[in-house]
């Protein structure tokens, strides 16, 4: 009987030690996702993320390639640096 019982306890305890590293391996892998920024003029047609201007509601209605008033979500700091055929993207919106 005591065999079993301590048996139990090892295996509980092994148990909680498990879920206690996944939860916290968890909480360090979304604390490291990169933080995301707001990157106006850099969407193709029908692929923003949100806010394409008068005559749209939102996710993936821009109606042209590089649309100056749709967004998509970029890492921050990168968005200047995104170039496409009609300039680089910006942090506010365009007019293109």
């Amino acid at each position: 009987m005591n065999r079993t019982r301590i048996a139990i306890g090892g295996a509980t305890a092994l148990a909680l030690v498990a879920g206690a590293g996944l939860a916290h391996a968890q909480t360090n892998s979304q604390s490291q996702a990169p933080a995301m920024e707001k990157c106006y003029g850099v969407a193709l047609a029908g692929k923003n993320d949100c806010a394409a201007g008068p005559g749209t509601t939102c996710a993936g209605t821009s109606r042209r390639d590089y649309q100056g008033n749709a967004w998509k979500l970029v890492p921050t700091g990168t968005c200047t640096a995104i170039q496409t055929p009609r300039g680089p993207g910006s942090l506010t919106p365009v007019t293109r």
